[in-house]
């Protein structure tokens, strides 16, 4: 760190994305990326004329993408924000509706990325602790005159509130902004897209991340009241109004083209999810019910670190949390049929069983 960095952002902890070795060839089961390619329609799309086409501006506007997902949500393409990533999304909420005072409220065990847009503006943070058995209790979100921010389905731990459940935090907060964070939705959770036409209030942001094999492409969106978007492009065109490349808008327009593939996709995740959990729970692990395309074990008797460590010197690599609550637990992506097929061979050799 400089000398000359400010004073302000120099305490800060910055987000710890998953590990991204390169020191041998691993299983990669700790980033939460999908185990299958973006479909053939978004090959198509990155072709030589789009290349030429790098030498200009990308839209500003992003509207034939803003137009491509409005129709598939059911909504209109002013009700459509697209970001770099959903972090992006996620990073403006919090800057619009979070500071001057507001706060924020979130829960303590949940995207690690919420308490650091808190610590880089300044906003108060409520963090809201999850109960015993790591679900979120609807009624802690009831009237708190704050924004809001809930991942659901939740990560690290996989678990969601219905879509009825998050309605009564929505009603429950008229006067505050109620951010909700389906990155995992498509993996067996309840979108809560169709209530921003009901409620004013509800910013929903999702990523072509998980579910559309993306993650690379840097793309993510919210959807909501055509207040609250404007708000959010305020912001774009007050930091950097070309946000998202040209390349990446053509293939995530293409991706939405071939929804069925990717649908086909989540299913085989969500059924290898199912068979992953059962064979660990052979093992004497202990798995929470997840609707996200991975997994959050523990082994009673073996620390957390212990299996991760096990795991990664045997080519295997998940997601280890060194936190109170979390630290005998591990957060394990699920790849294809046959990478967790290997996963549980070396849990076993881990094992000795």
């Amino acid at each position: 760190m400089s000398q000359f960095f400010s004073g302000q952002l120099s305490q800060l902890a910055p987000y710890t994305p998953g590990e991204q070795p390169k020191d041998k060839n691993y299983v990669k089961l700790n980033a939460n990326e999908s185990p299958y390619p973006p479909s053939p329609g978004v090959a198509a799309a990155l072709n030589a004329r789009e290349v030429d086409g790098l030498r200009l501006y990308s839209d500003a506007t992003a509207i034939e993408l803003k137009t491509a997902l409005a129709s598939q949500y059911g909504v209109r393409p002013e009700n459509v924000f697209v970001s770099n990533g959903s972090d992006e999304a996620l990073n403006f909420a919090f800057l619009a509706y979070a500071t001057d005072g507001r706060g924020a409220a979130f829960a303590d065990l949940t995207y690690s990325f919420y308490p650091v847009f808190c610590d880089l503006y300044h906003i108060q943070a409520d963090v809201i602790p999850l109960k015993e058995d790591f679900s979120l209790d609807p009624r802690d979100y009831y009237g708190r005159n704050q924004t809001i921010v809930i991942a659901n389905p939740n990560a690290p731990t996989g678990l969601a509130l219905s879509r009825d459940e998050m309605e009564e935090i929505v009603k429950a907060n008229p006067d505050s902004v109620v951010v909700v964070d389906e990155a995992y939705v498509d993996f067996g959770g309840e979108s809560c897209v169709p209530l921003t036409q009901k409620y004013p209030n509800l910013l929903v942001v999702q990523t072509y991340s998980k579910s559309r094999s993306m993650a690379g492409a840097r793309l993510g969106y919210a959807i909501g009241n055509a207040s609250l978007i404007q708000d959010l492009e305020t912001i774009k065109f007050s930091t950097n109004p070309f946000n998202v490349n040209q390349l990446t808008m053509k293939a995530g327009a293409a991706a939405l083209a071939e929804q069925s593939y990717y649908d086909g996709n989540c299913q085989k995740i969500m059924e290898t999810r199912d068979y992953t959990t059962r064979e660990l729970e052979k093992l004497g692990f202990t798995v929470l019910p997840s609707k996200t395309n991975f997994i959050f074990a523990k082994k009673p008797g073996l620390a957390g670190a212990a299996l991760y460590q096990g795991l990664k010197e045997r080519g295997v690599l998940v997601r280890y949390f060194d936190k109170d609550r979390i630290r005998d637990y591990n957060r394990i992506t699920i790849g294809t049929r046959e990478q967790m097929d290997i996963l549980l061979e070396k849990v076993r050799e881990l094992l000795q069983v």
